[in-house]
């Protein structure tokens, strides 16, 4: 059976997914910055309701690039080992890269190290990399255990040549999971079409706040707020279940 991950800002959201059938979660904060490393409280908060369940934290201490400068290191390093502490069942996500666009072997290095036993994913900064079959072979190389990827492409979909030719060069020795644009009504057809072992979406709906209108003219709540979808993350499931595209 495919892997389906689920990425997550909220402990809510981790446990909706994980009711929903996802096999894990990838747990993040500022999503709408792209993602970075969720606060200790939050990883505390999960992994007392849910010890069992399989979670990849991603490390990253800002929005912006994936270039860390020695004291942005030092944090991630920190942070990778706070989470081995804190959560049970545990994977860090990371992707650090050079100012010259490649991978920056020395601090990923440092991050797998900081991370042990626990699995090592590489992010979609991977999808940024001109060469990625060479990058595929350097995460191996490194000990990174799986890699984030839509081939390249705007979309997974759109990637799927490219997907499959990573699956090939992989041959069983990092997990190649697939991202971007991920959807009930193409999974089952993008697993077929390129035999990755492992699928990745957001699985998002947006809802509208609980929060009070302001009457001040001041307001720091737009209105609306995104949500894990159940629905969807179980769609995803069933679709991989029953193999078929829709």
């Amino acid at each position: 059976m495919t892997t389906v991950e689920i990425c997550v800002e909220d402990v809510e959201g981790a446990l909706a997914a994980a009711g929903a059938g996802a096999d894990r979660v990838e747990l993040c904060a500022a999503l709408s910055e792209g993602g970075v490393t969720p606060s200790a409280g939050t990883l505390a908060a999960l992994g007392t309701r849910a010890p069992a369940l399989s979670v990849t934290v991603l490390v990253r201490p800002r929005g912006g690039d994936f270039v860390h400068s020695p004291v942005e290191l030092d944090v991630v390093c920190a942070d990778i080992a706070a989470a081995r502490r804190t959560l049970p069942v545990v994977g860090v996500t990371v992707g650090p890269l050079s100012p010259r666009g490649r991978i920056d072997r020395a601090a990923l290095d440092a991050m797998v190290a900081a991370a042990g036993s626990a699995p090592v994913t590489f992010h979609r900064a991977f999808d940024t990399l001109a060469d990625q079959p060479a990058a595929l072979a350097e995460l191996v190389d490194a000990g990174v255990s799986r890699v984030l990827t839509s081939g390249g492409a705007a979309t997974a979909a759109e990637g799927t040549a490219a997907l499959r030719d990573l699956v090939a060069a992989a041959a069983g020795r990092i997990e190649v999971m697939a991202g971007g644009g991920v959807r009930a009504g193409n999974v089952a057809e993008l697993v077929a079409a390129t035999g990755v072992p492992a699928v990745h979406l957001r699985a998002a709906r947006t809802v509208p706040s609980p929060g009070h209108r302001s009457t001040t003219g001041v307001s720091y709540d737009p209105g609306t707020r995104t949500i894990t979808s159940t629905d969807e993350v179980a769609a995803v499931v069933a679709a991989l279940r029953e193999g078929r595209a829709g």
